[in-house]
């Protein structure tokens, strides 16, 4: 008989249940188009937004209708720093706590994530098939002291086919400025580089 520990029921129900009622995450239920653009906006919003309310630095890049990747300057809490010492063999993603639910979320939804996580300048890399990973994570030459940079690969057969990351997304359009950023208000400008483009390009306000 198979036995699950407590953090593998938690992970198992937070996958069914995005599956279930994505609109409880992304605002969009399954089948509409806009679902994998506002699994983008949640994810880039999430990276752009610090706990003090203020705005980091962040870049999207598309590199597919269904693939993209965030990467951010984020520092994770003393907390998250402690999990990810050397001798944690979990999921990377939980670097993010319960406040930042969108990459686990957007982990949910797709076939592939590639995680990397920066810490004092050393770096960690873990891909996972949804939310498990396929193995422990590895160590990479980081290039900056602290961020992340996550890549997912939505699951074609969850979105639907015709659905698609939009076109010609500017920042504003997956900022949606609003709650704390009215109390902490700064210009809010990062690259969007859409690698669907004939030629690479960056969008930006």
């Amino acid at each position: 008989m198979e036995r699950f520990t407590i953090e593998r029921l938690r992970v198992v129900d937070l996958v069914q249940h995005v599956r279930r009622r994505p609109q409880g995450y992304f605002l969009i239920e399954r089948g509409s188009p806009e679902l994998p653009t506002e699994v983008l906006r949640a994810v880039a919003w999430d990276a752009l937004h610090r706990r003090d309310g203020r705005h980091g630095r962040i870049s999207v890049e598309i590199g597919s209708d269904l693939n993209f990747t965030v990467e951010s300057d984020q520092r994770p809490s003393a907390d998250e720093r402690e999990r990810l010492l050397p001798g944690f063999f979990g999921s990377l993603l939980d670097m993010f706590d319960m406040q930042r639910w969108a990459p686990s979320a957007a982990a949910a939804l797709s076939v592939r994530t590639v995680i990397e996580v920066w810490l004092d300048g050393c770096g960690y890399r873990q891909e996972l098939v949804g939310m498990d990973p396929t193995g422990p994570w590895e160590e990479l030459i980081a290039p900056e002291p602290f961020g992340t940079r996550t890549t997912f690969h939505l699951d074609p057969s969850f979105c639907g086919p015709g659905e698609a990351i939009a076109w010609a997304l500017r920042p504003e359009e997956l900022h949606r400025e609003g709650g704390t950023c009215r109390e902490h208000p700064s210009p809010t400008r990062f690259p969007i580089h859409d690698l669907r483009a004939e030629t690479e390009g960056s969008l930006s306000e």
